[in-house]
């Protein structure tokens, strides 16, 4: 065998320890998370302005690094409930793969980064928003509430809500109604979105410990919660409309998107079925991304 070859051998498993590295650390961030974060800084932007190119894409680079460093952070505080559920058991710290103290250095790195970086790029509003939303996710979900009560998801929702709010400082510099109604209709989204995988995720809540509603109330509960958020959600989402931030394109959407929610909540509820509570799950996710990008649609159009 030839020296390059040796070479080439031994060089194999530094590169694949490499990305090893670069992919756990990139999992410390929560990358499937930050989609729909993104999704509503962008489309909250295009809702606000014109916004460019450069801002989008710094606005969302701040923003990726403040949910980054809270999911990090989260990372280190959960790594007890972590090692003991099978969906989170081969997560960076639990598998040993990354230290606590590394994952807690990196998420509060990544945080002062986005701070940082918006405020001298952006607006120090959005900046301190982005910021905003890293001390709710962090001490106000994480380190409070999730391990205390089954209301955890509906004060914490408040940091999952705020990329909305970035987005439009970022745009206009400042904060309107409309930019509150955005963040009303997230906050109010949450709870019957993650309540719906929470009845997935019951028994391995259970034996983590955690608090979450159909553990602590049980799962008729939950859908009768989940029915009831499902009304409110779509009374929040008429709001934007009946103030005229937006006109019929939202309109329709809205009622259309919601009443399709309202009639998979209603299902879910008269059948204790875990399909039921999937086809919930997903729905909510397509629902969000509809709704946002019928409100693009309707002011841009």
């Amino acid at each position: 065998m030839s020296t390059s070859s040796v070479t080439t051998v031994r060089a194999a498993p530094a590169r694949s320890t490499r990305r090893q590295v670069v992919s756990d650390y990139f999992e410390l961030t929560k990358p499937k998370v930050q989609s729909l974060l993104l999704l509503t800084t962008i489309t909250s932007m295009e809702i606000a302005g014109s916004p460019s190119i450069s801002l989008i894409a710094l606005t969302c680079l701040g923003g990726y690094l403040s949910a980054g460093g809270a999911g990090a952070v989260n990372h280190y505080w959960d790594r007890d409930i972590d090692a003991t559920m099978k969906r989170t058991a081969s997560r960076p710290i639990p598998a040993g793969r990354i230290s606590p103290r590394s994952a807690l250095v990196f998420g509060f790195g990544l945080a002062a980064l986005s701070f940082a970086l918006m405020s001298l790029t952006i607006n120090v509003l959005a900046a301190s928003l982005a910021l905003a939303g890293f001390v709710g996710y962090v001490g106000v979900y994480t380190m409070w509430l999730k391990r205390r009560t089954p209301q955890n998801i509906v004060i914490g929702g408040a940091a999952g809500a705020m990329p909305p709010l970035v987005g439009w400082a970022a745009t206009r510099g400042s904060l309107s109604w409309t930019a509150v109604y955005l963040f009303a209709i997230v906050f109010y989204w949450t709870p019957p979105h993650f309540w719906a995988l929470s009845l997935l995720m019951k028994e391995e809540y259970a034996k983590a410990g955690v608090p979450m509603m159909p553990v602590v109330k049980g799962e008729q509960e939950t859908r009768r919660q989940i029915l009831l958020y499902s009304l409110l959600l779509y009374s929040v989402t008429q709001l934007p409309f009946c103030a005229g931030a937006f006109g019929g394109i939202y309109l329709v959407a809205s009622m259309l998107l919601g009443f399709v929610f309202i009639g998979t909540a209603w299902v879910l509820y008269r059948r204790a079925d875990r399909r039921c509570a999937l086809r919930l799950y997903l729905y909510s996710l397509l629902y969000l991304a509809l709704l946002f990008g019928a409100m693009v649609a309707d002011v841009k159009l």
